[in-house]
């Protein structure tokens, strides 16, 4: 039996999102909250009942009313206290896609990464943690170390936007991972994309016998969003799916035997509609669903079919409840 009242933290960026898709008539911009809006509805439909969820954020005051607001509304989050309004301006970031597929991120304004002497005592009473790099400058790779140090829960991480680089004008620009091993091993369990994962492996080549060598005691899971096609994960030997056991690794030297790997496919291919989103709502979901207790794949092929149902709603806001099945479509926007 597991203690009640048990607290996730949630480490990202909320989002100001601007949308543009140009093959849709009327060719109206769509502004709405997004970032870690996606993973935090996620984990309202999918966390089971005795756990509440804790967002370590920065929000820009600019938009801070309107932040605390949206943020208030989403069912089991903990925002008192926790949320730290600076004197930067909201993330924003300007969306483009053609045909579903993205073609352009703009990145503006966003507040500092948090220094660890900010995260130390916002991460005291969380028994989990879950970190999405919406932005990629939540935190730098120095506080990442220092929290895997002293943190003793289970922590899972998107590692997503540290594989892009910032161009002058804020343009995202896809690049290598710098530092790989170490952000890799600040964590337990790390995802990304299958964009991603080809850039992980650089002019290593091939990407999944990179992924086998370097999982281990230190990161006992990888996994890697396909899109249409599901996902796919590398796990160490004797891989245990229960987040729990992950923190008595670390101290060990090695495990005996092979890594092995798995896909699991989307039930009903490709979905139209609108992915912005989805990579969160995947491994929001997965995480959740292994802090519940599922298998492995169980809680992968639950992120799938969240993942799917995501791209049938526009937006954060309310996106929760349709994860639940309490909408039957999409009204965020």
């Amino acid at each position: 039996m597991r203690p009640a009242g048990r607290v996730l933290g949630v480490v990202g960026s909320l989002v100001w999102d601007t949308i543009h898709r140009h093959d849709e008539v009327p060719r109206e911009a769509i502004q709405e909250w997004g970032g870690i809006g996606y993973a935090l509805e996620a984990l309202s439909a999918s966390l089971p009942s005795e756990w509440t969820v804790r967002p370590l954020l920065k929000v820009g005051e600019d938009l801070a009313g309107e932040a605390l607001e949206f943020l208030d509304r989403i069912p089991r989050t903990q925002i008192g206290g926790w949320i730290q309004v600076v004197r930067k301006p909201t993330t924003r970031v300007e969306l483009h896609y053609r045909d579903g597929v993205r073609k352009g991120e703009r990145l503006s304004g966003g507040p500092d990464p948090w220094r660890w002497s900010e995260l130390e005592p916002r991460v005291q009473g969380c028994d989990a943690l879950y970190v999405n790099f919406i932005t990629g400058f939540e935190m730098e790779l120095e506080t990442a170390t220092l929290l895997r140090e002293h943190f003793r829960g289970p922590m899972y991480a998107d590692l997503h936007s540290l594989f892009l680089g910032l161009g002058a004008r804020g343009d995202r620009i896809p690049r290598p991972l710098p530092n790989r091993t170490r952000w890799l091993q600040a964590f337990d369990a790390v995802q990304m994309n299958d964009s991603e994962f080809s850039l992980l492996a650089g002019k290593a080549g091939d990407p999944w016998a990179l992924a086998a060598r370097l999982v281990g005691p230190e990161l006992p899971l990888m996994t890697v969003t396909l899109e249409d096609r599901g996902a796919a994960y590398v796990a160490t030997a004797g891989f245990d799916p229960d987040p729990e056991s992950w923190p008595r690794l670390r101290e060990r030297m090695a495990l005996p035997g092979p890594a092995r790997s798995g896909l699991v496919s989307q039930e009903g291919g490709a979905r139209e509609g609108d992915s912005t989103g989805c990579g969160d709502v995947w491994g929001a979901t997965t995480f959740a669903r292994l802090l519940a207790g599922d298998p492995l794949e169980e809680a992968m092929g639950r992120a799938n079919r969240m993942a799917a149902r995501n791209v049938e709603y526009r937006g954060a806001r309310g996106l929760g409840h349709h994860l639940a099945g309490r909408l039957d479509s999409g009204e965020g926007l």
